[in-house]
Parts: structure tokens; sequence; C-alpha cells
């Protein structure tokens, strides 16, 4: 059986193959004009640098940022929306929230570039009335029908319905699709009780727009690249990472894009959270830099966080869909350095990507770079990126921090320094708001730096940040496609069910008991679809609950069978315990409201097993050695550094900086006063020397 997990990011695809042969690793350019085309020369290269056949991969897990470069770029679908008359100004009044209080100058996405505009949100006369969900106004499907005409004329194909108080009745919603599909045969629906089934219409129509914007062009991608993978001989199931840490398949993904808004990040996360646990590393700063992008994400006792509901936005707007818990900066390999207006020095968030790249890749670039900086410090070898397979030009390198370094009236080494420090303090206050700020000492976690450009940074970002050491991956350029091979199937659905738990007499719970089961039964159909035998699957009820009045929820315990009058009191103790836990305060004495109930349905798969490499036989690491360099270090002295070759050191082997470990996918940098260690399966802890 083999496996192949593929990682696409804005500058480079990521691929890890598992077969019976051993574990395989690869590299390939991301092609930005069609993802699947790099994604489909990587697999073939990959079985070919493994020695199998194409037609015995069984199962490829991708990651990819197709849906959420839609909502970087500005560029999804034009979407048109039926609406309930008087709501029509919902997607673009929001909640009046200020992004920045006290600016007068200041752009709100939503109103900036609004997932449907204005002109094409259409009000429909209907009506379902709260809390019973009774029709007081029957829906006018002529309405709908002239809408609808209005959007062929406009070009449009891609249609939210998003009606009132249709989580509690979504009979309007559904009748509405009928109609759509009827008139418009080939349209992308989206209804908003199928993506979000919840109370807050601003929130839910949010995510059925986004649904809906970035639906067509990502279930396009999806499909082409099902279509070149069977074209090419490969014949496995595709399966899809999903923002929560799951896969899916593309099918699911397909209908619901808004599943994998973070793809390409939680890959990462959940590599991270591997690595973590094979080093016997429980406190985790998980740092993902690549050509683009630095994703972050704080693993405390091992546990992948999720976020809140209340804090899922993409693009600016929110999305009711869970999602790790992590923060994404504009901070990698292909940041732009540059000198503004004011004469202030920034780097990044704008990146040059892959085409045209780092100056030094001589494809045209000319902006520095983070890389560029890199280079000219010497801590990226001309001739060994990428194993060789990268040929970096060192002078473009220079010529490009040069044109920085003449704004700034300093040296071109003071320039490569500035670029550097600049970038890992950004990273450093992204930790620190992923930590600090939500009551996590990085005292406490080992930073664990991947991505290609990881590596190079982490020591610096252990001491900005005081974090107790550094772990390196195995394969650091290739984690977030590991990661794809270490997690399960998952599947969520939602179902609103407003019932005040303590006075809930028999009919509420009647209520909440029926929820549950159809939960169960939405759950269980996607994981019947997906071939899994019904002794491997789980399925999970939580309740999102809130104090009465309150404005947010959390996640409950639901008990165990069905919910009674003599066990009811266990989800508001569970409340209490998750309210103490977040907040540091609770109140037994209050009333507790379930909200929404959330069934989890997941399924476990096998996992990429990395094999312990051979301990060391008491030889000198010179057998490693390749060449002695000059290296400049972040406190500005320049150093000869010699290079190791990170697959010739043994477990237990012991490398005191300077010096830099180099591997096909990332190079490791150990800066003078540190020491590294290879752990048992080629993980490297560094830290200060001196310290057991």
């Amino acid at each position: 059986m083999a496996r192949i997990g593929v990682d696409v990011g804005g500058t480079n695809t990521d691929l890890v193959l598992e077969c019976g042969k051993g574990v395989f690793y690869h590299k390939v350019p991301t092609t930005l004009r069609n993802q699947s085309i790099g994604v489909v020369e990587g697999v073939m290269a990959l079985c070919a640098k493994a020695g199998i056949e194409a037609s015995d991969v069984e199962t490829i897990v991708h990651g990819t940022t197709t849906a959420t470069n839609i909502t970087i770029e500005n560029n999804g679908s034009e979407c048109g929306m039926l609406t309930t008359e008087g709501f029509r100004d919902i997607l673009h009044i929001g909640r009046h929230k200020r992004p920045f209080n006290f600016s007068l100058h200041f752009e709100v996405p939503w109103q900036s570039h609004p997932l449907v505009k204005r002109r094409n949100r259409i009000a429909i006369s209907e009506r379902i009335t709260p809390p019973t969900g009774d029709i007081a106004v029957p829906l006018d499907e002529d309405a709908v029908r002239a809408a609808c005409a209005t959007f062929r004329r406009r070009g449009i194909d891609s249609v939210v319905i998003g009606f009132m108080f249709a989580f509690l009745n979504d009979a309007h919603e559904r009748r509405a699709r009928e109609i759509v599909l009827e008139e418009m045969p080939d349209a992308y629906v989206t209804l908003s009780s199928e993506v979000a089934n919840v109370m807050r219409e601003y929130e839910r129509f949010s995510t059925a727009a986004m649904n809906c914007y970035v639906g067509p062009k990502t279930a396009f991608y999806l499909n082409d690249l099902e279509s070149r993978l069977r074209n090419a001989g490969v014949t496995s199931k595709l399966r899809i990472m999903q923002s929560n840490g799951g896969v899916s398949t593309v099918d699911a993904c397909a209908r619901r894009p808004i599943r994998i808004l973070m793809s390409g990040p939680a890959g990462g996360v959940i590599g991270g959270a591997s690595e973590g646990e094979m080093t016997g590393v429980a406190n985790v700063i998980t740092v993902d830099i690549g050509g683009t992008s630095a994703d972050i994400s704080t693993i405390p006792d091992g546990t992948v966080k999720i976020m809140n509901p209340r804090d899922t936005y993409v693009g600016g707007h929110p999305v009711l869909t869970p999602m790790i818990d992590l923060v994404t900066i504009g901070a990698g390999g292909g940041s732009v350095a540059y000198v503004d207006e004011a004469g202030g020095f920034n780097v990044g968030p704008r990146s040059a990507g892959s085409e045209p790249g780092p100056a030094c890749y001589g494809r045209g670039g000319v902006e520095p770079t983070v890389t560029d900086a890199q280079v000219v410090l010497g801590r990226l070898d001309p001739d060994m990126a990428l194993g060789g397979d990268l040929a970096l030009d060192a002078d473009l390198a220079r010529k490009a921090v040069e044109t920085v370094a003449k704004s700034l009236g300093v040296s071109t080494i003071d320039a490569a320094l500035g670029i550097i420090r600049v970038i890992n303090n950004n990273m450093a206050l992204a930790i620190r708001s992923n930590s600090v700020a939500r009551g996590l000492d990085p005292r406490d976690f080992s930073i664990m730096p991947f991505g290609g450009a990881g590596p190079l940074h982490g020591v610096a970002l252990a001491e900005a940040v005081s974090a107790k050491d550094v772990i390196i991956p195995v394969a650091p350029g290739i984690t977030a496609a590991v990661g794809l091979l270490k997690t399960d199937l998952r599947y969520e659905h939602t179902e609103a069910v407003i019932v005040e738990i303590g006075a809930s007499g028999e009919a509420e719970l009647g209520r909440i008991n029926a929820a549950c089961a159809l939960l169960r039964e939405r759950a269980k159909a996607e994981l019947d679809a997906d071939g899994i035998a019904e002794a491997e699957q789980r399925i999970e009820i939580v309740a999102e609950c809130r104090y009465r009045g309150q404005g947010f929820e959390l996640r409950a315990a639901m008990p165990e069978g069905a919910v009674t009058a003599e066990n009811k009191g266990l989800v508001a103790e569970s409340f209490h315990a998750q309210h103490e836990l977040d907040y540091g305060y609770a109140y037994p004495e209050q009333e507790v409201e379930l909200i929404t109930l959330r069934a989890i349905g997941s399924a476990s798969v096998a996992r990429i097993a990395i094999p312990e490499i051979a301990a060391t036989d008491g030889s000198s690491t010179d057998r490693a050695l390749m060449l002695v360099r000059p290296t400049t270090f972040d406190d500005g002295r320049t150093l000869e550094t010699p290079r190791y070759d990170r697959r010739k050191l043994f477990a237990g082997d012991r490398i005191e900086g300077p010096a830099i470990l180099v591997q096909h996918d990332s190079n490791t940098l150990v800066p003078p006063g540190y020491g590294a260690e290879v752990l048992a399966h080629g993980n490297i802890r560094i830290r200060p020397l001196g310290i057991a």
C-alpha cells in the first residue's frame, strides 16, 4: 500500500510518499496558473523516485490553498443572493464592528469587497417566525423565478439563498433551490441552512455567501485535479484536508468549499503536533514558514485547538466553520523588503511568490526578499539549494538587497540583517498573540519551525519569545505534507436547538433528542458514503451553550445516550467547567442556554510511520561535514561555518554552533553558543550550550 501527502503552498508544492520501500520526500515549484499541474508532476516524480508505479498509490491526501487564495485575491465568482424582504443589506451592515475604533481611515472588508454586490441581492417575500419556525408569509415563488431571470441576464451562475430564521425551518430555502435549479440547471447553489444551520443571520448569510464565492473555482480545481490524476494513471482515492484538521472527499469539499478555507495550514499544525509526540514534547508552538506566509499555532499538552466560531474570519468575512486555531501573517521566504514613502523599513506582507520569486531565483524578480537576505548572509548556499536542484544567483540577491541598503544608508550586510530582524520580529509578535494573549507562557513551550524557510529562523524566534528550546522536524520543508498522512476523516453538522437546560421539560428534551438523532444520521451518511465500516465510525455530539443573555457560546459535553431529566444537568456542569477554563470564572447558579448541537463524525485511518534512524557509533560527526564557508549571524559576526549533511548524522550526535545542517528540503541554522542534538527519529533539538 502506498499513500501520498501533497501540500500546495504559494511558492512550492511539498510531497511525501509512504510505501513498503520506506518514506520518500519531494518538493517542486507551485504552478500558479493551475496548481493541479504541479501536483500531478510532483506525484509522478515522487513515484519514480520511490521506484513504484503510479497505480500502486492507494490514497492521496491533499492540502490546498485554492479557496484561501480566492479570498485573499478577491477574485471569486460573481454571486446572486435571494433573501428575505427587509434584510437585503445584512451583508453590508454586518455587526457595526470597527476594525480600528479610533481611526477615521480604515477599510471594512465586507463593504469594500462584498461577497455579493448589492445590485445582485434580491429580496423575496417570505417569513418564518421564531421560536417555533412556523410559516407566517409563504414563499413568493414567482419572485424567485423573476430573480433567476435577472441573474441569467447578468451572467450569474452562483446563487446564495439565505432567509431569516431558516435555521428553525428550512422549507422556504429548499423550495427556492428547487426553483433556481429549474430555471438555472447549471447554477452553483448554497443554502444558509445547509452550511451554517445556526442563529445569527449575518454570520449565517456570510458563510453561505463565502461558499458560493469560492465554490465554482474550488470545485473546478478539485475535479480538474482528480481528472488529471486519472489521466496520468493514478487511480487512488483523493482526499482533501479540511480546516478542522480532518480529511474529506472531493465531492463533499466541492459542495462545501468553506470546509477547506484553511486546508493548507491545517496540515502543518497536525504534522507539528505529531512531531512533538515523536520527540516527547507536549507543549509546542508551530511556525510554518513557507515562501509566502507564516502560519503559527500553539499546541498545549499535545492538543490541537479549534477556534471559537466568533473568531473564524477569512479575508475579513465571518465564516462559521470549524478551523484549527492558528495565526497567518505575510512572512515567508518571498516576503518583499521595501522602504515606504515615509521612510519606514518594511518586510512583507507582499510576496514575490514562486513566479517571478526572489531575485536570486533568476526568474525576473528584482525586489529584495527574505530569501535574498539569507543568501547575502551566507545562510543559503547558491549551489546547494534543494540539494542543488534550485540554482540561486548570489549576485542578483546582493544587487536586490543593495537597493534597500542605499535607501537606508547602510551596508548591504546590515540591510540583509535588518530584513531578517524585521521579519523575525513580525513573527514573534504573532507568536505572542497566539500564546501570551491566550494565557499561555512561551517559556513552557518548544518552538517548532518548519516549512522551507522555518529552520533558518528557529533559534532567533525562540530567543525573541523566551521559548525553552527549538525542535526541528525530520523533514522540515515537507512537514505539512507529512501531517496530511497523520489525520483522520472528519465531518461536522449542526442543528439549532434553543433551550434553557435547567427549565427544560419533556417537550424540550424531546426536541434535543430528535435533533441529536438527525445529526447522527447526517454524519453516518457521510461516513457510509466514504466506505467506512460501521464498527470504525465514531460520532460525537457536543452542545454549544452560553449563559442566558450572553453573546457567544462555548462547547460542552453531552451525556451518553438520550438526554433525560436526570442527566441534563451534566451539560450545564460541563459548560461551567469550560467557562472556568477559558475565562477563569464561572456562574454555577446561572441558567445555561443550549443554542446549537454539533455532530462530529470521524474515522481513524492508517498513519504514516517515521522510522527511527541508526544510533551513533561514537565516531566523529566529521563524517557528515561537507564544506566550510563564511556566514553572518544575527549579532553581526561573520564566522567560518561548517555545513553538515543531515542525512549522515546519527541519533545521539551533537553539533556545536556555528553550523548549518543541510538537507534537500530545508537548511537549519545553529548559531554560535548553541548546540544541536539529533533525536531518535532524526528530529533535532537546539538549545544553548551548557544546558543538559
